[in-house]
């Protein structure tokens, strides 16, 4: 399958084929969904057929490789069969929000010095939690340091190192909990020049600019060295 979104997250549909479809959803030649993944919800959207029904997709979901994506469709769709011709079409609101706040988390790990035990994005709000022990965080700091980073508008870039390269280099993965996928022989990084550079398969604005003005919300302790940081879109 080929997946449309890691080089270009800002397609917002694409003619395909199905490949193969069941009760768990439909497969695709070629797709712009992204499969929940890294913290990232999973697109929704429609499927166009060629009379112009559309077929609500209500989640995306990875299948059995990284390459694989299926769509799930609404209870009650009859799914289209294999060979049929489609139009694959995102919420692209929602989709846009996702990348926003996820490149957002990106400038938290750069403002706040720990290794990441967890996270989520929303389209409303997002988090992550940090293994912080003895760590006093300031609210209207962190506030001050992410608009800075956003106003700076520093470029979002993609690039891939070889599986070698990042075993080389075992303090660009921050996750704990998330290991990047391993056995394709590369893995994807993302660079915000400057600012941040660790592994993630997820998408992103192309400008921290484009993030727009956020603000933390609730820092919480969940553990003793556990702290979890939510940020908002200050809008």
């Amino acid at each position: 399958m080929e997946l449309l979104f890691r080089d270009d997250p800002y397609l917002k549909s694409c003619d395909a084929t199905v490949t193969a479809s069941g009760p768990e959803g439909v497969r695709l030649d070629r797709t712009v969904f992204y499969p929940t993944g890294g913290g990232q919800p999973g697109d929704c959207g429609t499927l166009i057929l060629e009379d112009g029904s559309q077929l609500r997709v209500i989640d995306a979901v990875k299948g059995e490789t990284h390459e694989d994506v299926v769509h799930v469709l609404e209870d009650g769709a009859a799914a289209p069969a294999p060979g049929s011709k489609v139009t694959a079409e995102i919420d692209w609101d929602r989709r846009h929000k996702h990348m926003r706040m996820h490149t957002c988390l990106h400038l938290l790990c750069a403002v706040v010095t720990g290794d990441v035990t967890g996270g989520q994005i929303g389209a409303e709000k997002g988090r992550l939690d940090f293994n912080l022990p003895d760590t006093q965080l300031d609210k209207e700091h962190l506030t001050a340091e992410l608009n800075r980073l956003v106003a700076e508008d520093h470029p979002v870039a993609p690039r891939w190192i070889s599986e070698e390269e990042l075993a080389a280099q075992p303090d660009l993965v921050r996750t704990m909990s998330v290991k990047p996928p391993m056995g394709g022989g590369r893995v994807r990084l993302l660079d915000i020049a400057g600012v941040d550079l660790q592994p993630c398969g997820g998408t992103h604005v192309a400008h921290t600019g484009e993030i727009g003005r956020v603000r933390v919300g609730k820092i919480e302790n969940k553990g003793r060295q556990n702290r979890r940081i939510n940020i908002l879109f200050d809008e």
